[in-house]
This record gives C-alpha cells, sequence and structure tokens, in this order.
C-alpha cells in the first residue's frame, strides 16, 4: 500500500525509544490515520538495542516494517545508525542525534521528543496532533521542557534540509 508511511525508532536502552513510539503513533491517530506499531526490546534494561516500528495510513495491515522500507529512521544514539540502515528505503529519511548542536537540550533526556521535532517536518502530520500526543504521553511537569525540544528538533531539521 503506497499510502503507509513506515517509521522506525531505534537506540539504546533507557533513551525513550518506546516513549518516542508512543508518541509518534498517538499523533498519527489523533491525525485520523490507522496506526499499527510494534516494538524489539533486546537488551533494552542493560542498555542494549531498541527499537520500534510505527506505520501509519488509510489502512494498516501488519505493525512490523519491512526491512528497506522504512520512509524515516530515526536513531537516538549515533552507535545504532548502521546497525539499523538497512531498513531504510532507498531516498528514505535518516534522523540521528547529530541533527542538533552539542548542548542545545536543557536536559538530554528530552532527546527523543526533540528528534520527534525533526521527524514532524517530514511527515503529515499536523503539530497540534504531535503537541496534544506529548502531553498525553508525558507528564505535565515535562510538558514545557518538552514542547521546547520539540521546537528545537523542528529547527534543527530544517536547518539541515537540503537545497532544492
Amino acid at each position: 500500500m503506497t499510502n503507509v508511511k513506515n517509521v522506525v525508532i531505534a537506540g539504546l536502552g533507557g533513551q525513550g525509544v518506546l516513549k518516542a513510539s508512543d508518541i509518534l503513533a498517538d499523533a498519527a491517530f489523533r491525525a485520523g490515520f490507522d496506526v499499527k506499531k510494534s516494538e524489539l526490546h533486546g537488551m533494552s534494561q542493560r542498555g542494549g538495542s531498541v527499537s520500534s516500528d510505527v506505520r501509519f495510513g488509510d489502512r494498516v495491515l501488519s505493525p512490523m516494517v519491512p526491512p528497506g522500507e522504512a520512509d524515516v529512521l530515526l536513531v537516538l544514539q549515533a552507535t545504532q545508525v548502521e546497525i539499523n540502515r538497512l531498513v531504510l528505503k532507498p531516498g528514505g529519511v535518516l534522523i540521528g542525534p547529530d541533527i542538533l548542536a552539542a548542548g542545545a537540550l536543557k536536559n538530554r533526556k528530552s532527546l527523543n521528543v526533540a528528534l520527534l521535532g525533526a521527524v514532524s517536518t517530514v511527515l503529515d502530520i499536523p503539530e497540534e496532533h504531535w503537541l496534544a500526543a506529548i502531553y498525553a504521553n508525558l507528564a505535565e511537569k515535562l510538558h514545557a521542557l518538552n514542547e521546547q525540544a520539540f521546537a528545537l528538533g523542528q529547527s534543527a531539521a530544517i536547518e539541515h534540509q537540503p537545497a532544492d
């Protein structure tokens, strides 16, 4: 199905990979899409590799993104880029932590939400749905910090887009 968007989020245990996939899936659902999500925990409790697939569109039949078919690969830890690159389709978008300047975040724990901000610039989900999903999935005391992180990620992605 050509209308299905495939996103793979990868990183290490404790980085918020699963929380990021929850927020993305929630935002896509709020935008009216059919959404499916799957997770591969690996050794996540010990800082091992973690990945989550999120697929959304008019009608999604399977939660798993087939190898080589991810429209977007979001990687929270640089060491996980090459390990996960095979899921990205030709012409797909790779977003990694290097998109943000060192020290740009007020709290490193908001890296996942900042990188979702970057992802939001390439997916057809209105910003209000992203913000509603962030608020719904995070404690109220974290809303302002993560809203700032999301905006920072959006700005960084726009700055890094290649010129036409």
